[in-house]
């Protein structure tokens, strides 16, 4: 029961990020928005981790470590989210939820070109009901300006960057503690992305308001702090079944859009979410058949 209470929490609070972006993107430009959050959240967890922790294992990364954590910070953290981000000035709130759901989709690809693998009928499968379904949701959005082509253009990017992230991540053997690679890779991808934030941001269109800083607390300590926590608990207890809460989602995502942001739910919405949880079973079928046997 534990467990199952984890990964409804990690849902909910996963699938708040893209209402809490919406909210912060009215108030700043989005690499504003980003950047600050980053750097919240990776100082916190990093002053928590070095503070509170006296393990050995709690040390300065070394030059090699660094290097696998400035290139996962890169894309796990400057490229995904800060494209996510930007993408949610563009896209509805309920699309967002639904698009990260999609990511073991995706993995499922970059694995298999990653490790030389064919994927089955059944993974090929599971790819076109998740992208049928994202674009079954997206078309009535498209017509009343609530998602624009470019938004999805630049969620879909986001989505390969974070897959390949995680199957980047998946091939390091790490020696480093969960809190802090993600402190560091946070903290690192705000580093990244500092530049394009000085150079390209409109700072004199940024309210520095109540709104956005409730977007920024809320986006760093309960998505960035406390559900990447709940996340890496349900990855250490198993891997194979914390991806299935993924499926939930979509779910609390379209319901947070309609509920704080009057997003409308249509037919088009549940077909679409249903696609892509069908995708995602029909994607991880044959792992989950072997896990249980």
């Amino acid at each position: 029961m534990r467990n199952i209470g984890i990964g409804v929490v990690f849902s909910i609070l996963w699938a708040s990020a893209s209402v809490a972006t919406k909210f912060g993107v009215q108030s700043a430009t989005p690499l504003i928005l980003a950047n600050v959050r980053f750097f919240i959240a990776g100082i916190l967890l990093l002053g928590f981790s070095y503070a509170f922790n006296k393990g050995e294992n709690y040390r300065l990364p070394s030059r090699r470590e660094f290097f696998q954590l400035a290139l996962f910070g890169f894309l796990n953290t400057t490229l995904y989210l800060g494209l996510y981000v930007y993408a949610m000035k563009y896209t509805a709130a309920g699309i967002g939820s639904l698009a990260v759901s999609t990511n073991p989709l995706i993995i499922v690809l970059l694995s298999a070109w990653w490790l030389k693998r064919v994927p089955g009928w059944d993974e090929w499968l599971g790819i076109a009901l998740g992208m049928a379904g994202i674009g079954i949701a997206t078309y009535p959005l498209l017509e009343n300006s609530h998602t624009t082509p470019l938004g999805i253009i630049l969620l879909l990017i986001s989505m390969v960057a974070v897959s390949a992230a995680s199957v980047y991540y998946a091939s390091i053997k790490w020696e480093l503690p969960n809190l802090l690679i993600n402190g560091w890779q946070v903290f690192l991808g705000g580093v990244f992305l500092l530049p394009a934030t000085v150079f390209l941001a409109d700072f004199s269109a940024t309210s520095w308001d109540m709104q956005f800083w409730g977007s920024v607390l809320w986006l760093s300590l309960a998505v960035s702090v406390v559900g990447l926590i709940c996340w890496f608990h349900l990855l250490r207890v198993d891997t194979l079944k914390a991806s299935l809460w993924l499926f939930l989602c979509p779910l609390f995502g379209f319901i947070f859009a309609w509920w704080l942001m009057d997003e409308p739910i249509t037919i088009y919405t549940v077909i679409g979410t249903l696609l892509v949880v069908g995708g995602l079973y029909a994607g991880q079928r044959e792992k989950l058949n072997r896990s249980n046997s």
